[in-house]
């Protein structure tokens, strides 16, 4: 019997950027949701609900390794559960909504959090693409100022479509895979 390799990737990124909904649509597994309804009313103006622990997805991507999925609530209050979920994870995935850039400033203090306590590979996806008002990829590179030495590649996205999400998690996993071998 062949042991599974486990891979725990984390997805991180500020309210309303989409992390539940990329778990949700590569998950092979109903997706475990610790949601609550919005308090704030500027948070209800964006969404009815909110993660306020942790999203957990799986996936199955061949016989020897399974994927793990775990969303982080995107609202500062929550951000001790960050630590938590990042213990152990050999990827994290950083997810900007494209059309806020009211976001950006929080997107760059995620990704500082992330990079000074998880030396792994980071990847942004750029979400909500499919949207018109959308920034590109590499202008949101401007905004979160992503140094090219930092090697964190910025990909375009719409949470909703799973040949995209695939592209972003791949993306990750080659990274993860470009530093296991060094």
């Amino acid at each position: 019997m062949r042991l599974i390799k486990k891979i725990k990737v984390v997805v991180a990124g500020p309210f309303a950027a989409g992390k539940t909904q990329f778990i949700n649509t590569v998950s092979e597994i109903k997706t475990v949701q610790t949601e609550r309804r919005t308090r704030a009313s500027s948070e209800r103006s964006v969404k009815e609900y909110t993660t306020v622990a942790m999203d957990f997805g799986k996936i199955r991507i061949d016989d020897e390794h399974e994927l793990y999925l775990f969303g982080t609530p995107g609202q500062s209050r929550f951000d001790f559960m960050w630590e938590i979920l990042a213990e152990g994870a050999l990827g994290i995935i950083i997810l900007v909504d494209s059309t806020d850039p009211s976001t950006f400033h929080e997107a760059r203090r995620i990704i500082n959090f992330f990079q000074s306590r998880f030396p792994v590979p980071m990847v942004v996806g750029a979400n909500k693409q499919d949207l018109p008002n959308a920034w590109p990829p590499e202008d949101i590179r401007i905004a979160l100022d992503i140094d090219e030495s930092e090697n964190i590649p910025v990909i375009p996205l719409s949470a909703k479509d799973k040949e995209s999400v695939k592209n972003v998690l791949l993306t990750l996993l080659y990274l993860i895979k470009k530093q296991m071998e060094v």
